[in-house]
């Protein structure tokens, strides 16, 4: 479920002018207010997520914004400013000669939980940029995947906090991000030093970063990417087409540049001889789309969606959609991630062959996180697999399972085994992990009893059985039966063991 905070939103209105207060206090629904706004000479206004409501019904005085002025830290060169150890943002509007005339007030919140919808996608490593229109929870995501990053996966992450908005106002920053390291940056002009500088002196091993706006910070991200450090962030646009027409942000996704192709190529693809392509590897593998506070549209793999852009083609990422109970399911599947598949396993076939000797799981919807804590905590035989073609059998969500995705359809044509569990939490997880094991100990030791049953037909002689506990000892009894045998128990706790004798020996 999840769960959220609103930061100190007394401290807020306390900074108003009264009667606006006093007008706010009244509204049922202030854990959805969205920002306020005054601007001078007009009604001050509540704006909430489907409804604006005026404040009062006399405007905005010179006086009161200046009463509100007063009361907030220093606004910088990009006209905003906070609360100190707040996450609220008031951003101010000029007249030409640099008076303050208009300020939005815009909610500060923490929201814990927020990231499960795309944990799964936050724990491969790789770097991710975030894109959607402005108020969809680009940054309240960044700030939750800073502290869990920081705080659950122990990373050393750093923090390029431009307008202080991820991690709020004031030297000492804001709990929401975790342990995780805030740089701040004087001006904004100076965002991509600050982030070159975050690399260079600090060794971080996540990098994160709000609005990349621009050819400098674009260029800053790729040295970022190139050092091997993983990267967060956001950028100015909605979609992945936004960012490829985008000349100063193209670079993010891999730079598009003119190129003139031979006589059979061009007549090979169908276009003329000039064309587009993409001209180096994307600063960020993975692009998340917020098309809606509730409603992801995911990259799996952003050069093969750039590819498809170029040659005409739409891209089809993977649609999730965060539900009612703050659970979330997969809308639409993706045909770009069984494209990222496959050419993920001609690079993993080579670099992390599957174990010899282990069992091979592969994962779809699990936390992998907890999937490894648990196989690490019981100490089991178990190694988590990238690619089906390697895996012995697929763990799921039952809710996944129920609506049979590409990838679960894929399972089954190849004759896995599919499980499935009822949710994404370290118990079931477990639990699936010691009634899997418990089942294969058993069938083990069942096959065990059968050759050494037909052994002791066919030698005449008594066989002993590895130890088991008391419930399989009694399955072994039960099988002697069958075999027309002799069985005893012998030895002690935890050695106890099952002998079959044959027909001849018990003569």
């Amino acid at each position: 479920m999840r769960k959220e905070i609103v930061d100190d939103l007394e401290q807020l209105l306390a900074v108003l002018p009264k009667r606006v207060e006093e007008a706010l206090r009244k509204e049922e629904d202030l854990d959805s207010l969205i920002e306020i706004v005054l601007d001078l000479g007009r009604k001050p206004q509540a704006r909430f997520p489907k409804r604006f409501v005026d404040l009062s019904e006399e405007p905005v005085t010179r006086e009161e914004l200046g009463s509100v002025i007063e009361k907030l830290g220093q606004f910088g060169d990009d006209n905003r400013a906070g609360i100190e150890r707040t996450l609220h943002r008031i951003s101010a509007i000029r007249n030409r000669r640099g008076d303050i005339v208009g300020l939005t007030c815009r909610i500060g919140r923490a929201v814990y939980g927020t990231i499960e919808i795309i944990r799964d996608v936050v724990e491969t490593g790789k770097s991710l940029l975030l894109l959607g229109k402005p108020g969809v929870g680009k940054t309240t995501l960044l700030r939750e995947i800073a502290r869990v990053l920081s705080d659950e996966f122990q990373k050393r992450v750093v923090i390029v906090d431009t307008s202080n908005e991820i991690a709020g106002d004031g030297d000492i920053p804001h709990p929401g991000i975790g342990s995780a390291r805030r740089m701040q940056v004087a001006r904004v002009a100076q965002q991509a030093q600050v982030m070159i500088e975050a690399v260079e002196n600090h060794m971080p091993e996540v990098v994160i970063i709000d609005e990349i706006g621009n050819q400098l910070e674009a260029e800053a991200a790729r040295t970022i990417a190139e050092r091997g450090v993983t990267l967060i962030g956001t950028a100015h646009g909605t979609s992945l087409e936004n960012l490829i027409i985008n000349p100063a942000l193209s670079d993010l996704v891999g730079g598009i540049g003119a190129v003139t192709l031979g006589d059979e190529e061009a007549r090979r693809r169908g276009t003329q001889k000039t064309v587009l392509e993409r001209k180096a590897p994307p600063t960020f593998q993975i692009i998340v789309e917020l098309q809606e506070l509730d409603r992801f549209a995911i990259h799996f793999d952003v050069a093969k969606a750039v590819d498809q852009l170029l040659r005409g083609h739409k891209p089809e990422p993977q649609i999730r959609q965060r539900t009612a109970d703050g659970s979330w399911q997969i809308a639409v599947e993706s045909q770009e991630e069984e494209e990222t598949t496959s050419y993920i396993e001609e690079d993993v076939w080579e670099e992390k062959p599957a174990e010899i000797g282990k069992i091979n799981l592969f994962s779809y919807a699990v936390s992998r996180n907890r999937l490894e804590q648990a196989i690490s905590d019981l100490n089991y035989p178990i190694n988590i697999v990238e690619n089906l073609s390697d895996a012995d059998l697929v763990l799921t969500l039952r809710g996944q399972y129920r609506k049979m995705p590409k990838r679960l359809r894929e399972a089954e044509r190849r004759g896995l085994a599919v499980y499935t569990i009822r949710s994404n939490t370290y118990v079931q997880v477990r639990r699936f992990l010691e009634e899997f094991m418990g089942e294969r100990r058993e069938g083990k030791a069942l096959a065990e009893a059968e050759e050494k049953a037909r052994m002791a037909i066919a030698e005449g002689k008594p066989v002993k059985l590895q130890p088991q506990n008391a419930y399989v000892r009694m399955l072994q009894h039960n099988l002697a039966k069958r075999y027309g045998l002799r069985s005893e128990s012998e030895g002690t706790e935890p050695f106890r063991h099952v002998v079959f004798y044959p027909e001849e020996a018990i003569e």
